[in-house]
């Protein structure tokens, strides 16, 4: 009788145990935010740099979806994601209209970049203007990579080829070829046909098999490259972490967040640049 009793309130004490951290660990796994961003902040090593600091600073992990800007935004539209970091300015205040985002604010710039063969058969070395030298390689038809992806990088290269008054429809352009990819992969394919390609300057930093490809033109100002920071709207979503994702978003912009920015390095080169003050 005395052992079923001790059994008995072994077992009470283990299940009131249990119970007391059921709470802890939920509150642990909860500790985290999803963050949509683009290829470029993670491929260029970035967010490897920035997240455990601010994990440190926090106690709240980073999980990051890294796809192209125009996904990225689906992604917040849809409220799969608590915040994004993007760098395509219409498609951002197009997404705060529409009432998917809030508190959107300027967190960095680095700038795009053409780079092609060294060979150069369309001659654009030193341009600086990037639709002249769109033009050279359309009149050259020398092979270009595209992402195809309705990224911010796809986008502005499209934006760019209008402006150029160039035709880049699959019939009129046999020379371009649309990967559908991130920038890793669309420069890996520029490099094995020695094509031209459109590129963020952090992500070239970091890429490896350059083979004969270097930068040959840049300097447009055009090619400005500004990222931007949303914090997903919880008035439209209201199952998205809020607060956390804030945390997040006001350490970006703060003078820890802006430091570490400043600070990140690739190959000892500065490829990310902070405004003067955060725009919004």
């Amino acid at each position: 009788m005395l052992r079923r009793s001790f059994v008995s309130r072994a077992l009470v004490l283990g299940f009131i145990c249990a119970a007391a951290h059921v709470p802890s660990r939920a509150r642990a796994a909860d500790s985290f935010i999803t963050v949509a961003s683009t290829t470029s902040t993670e491929q260029s090593g970035l967010f490897s740099y920035l997240l455990p600091l601010f994990r440190t600073a926090s106690g709240i992990d980073v999980r990051v979806v890294a796809v192209g800007t125009g996904q990225a935004l689906a992604i917040g539209a849809r409220g799969d994601a608590d915040a994004l970091l993007v760098h395509d300015r219409q498609g951002e205040d197009k997404f705060v209209a529409e009432g998917h985002g809030i508190d959107r604010c300027d967190v960095m710039y680095n700038d795009f970049v053409l780079i092609g063969p060294k060979s150069d058969p369309a001659g654009i070395r030193g341009e600086k203007d990037a639709k002249e030298a769109l033009r050279k390689i359309a009149a050259a038809k020398a092979p270009f990579a595209s992402r195809g992806d309705d990224s911010g990088t796809h986008r502005l290269e499209m934006r760019l080829w209008k402006a150029a008054g160039v035709d880049v429809a699959p019939a009129a352009a046999i020379w371009r070829r649309e990967t559908g990819s991130g920038m890793g992969p669309t420069l890996n394919l520029a490099a094995g046909v020695d094509a031209y390609v459109l590129a963020d300057r952090a992500t070239w930093a970091n890429f490896k098999n350059r083979q004969n490809l270097e930068i040959l033109s840049d300097g447009d100002p055009g090619l400005l490259n500004r990222y931007g920071g949303i914090l997903v709207n919880p008035a439209t979503h209201p199952h998205v972490k809020a607060a956390e994702a804030r945390r997040w978003h006001e350490w970006l912009t703060s003078e820890e967040g802006r430091k570490a920015i400043a600070g990140f390095r690739v190959n000892g080169e500065q490829v990310f640049f902070l405004e003067t003050a955060p725009a919004h």
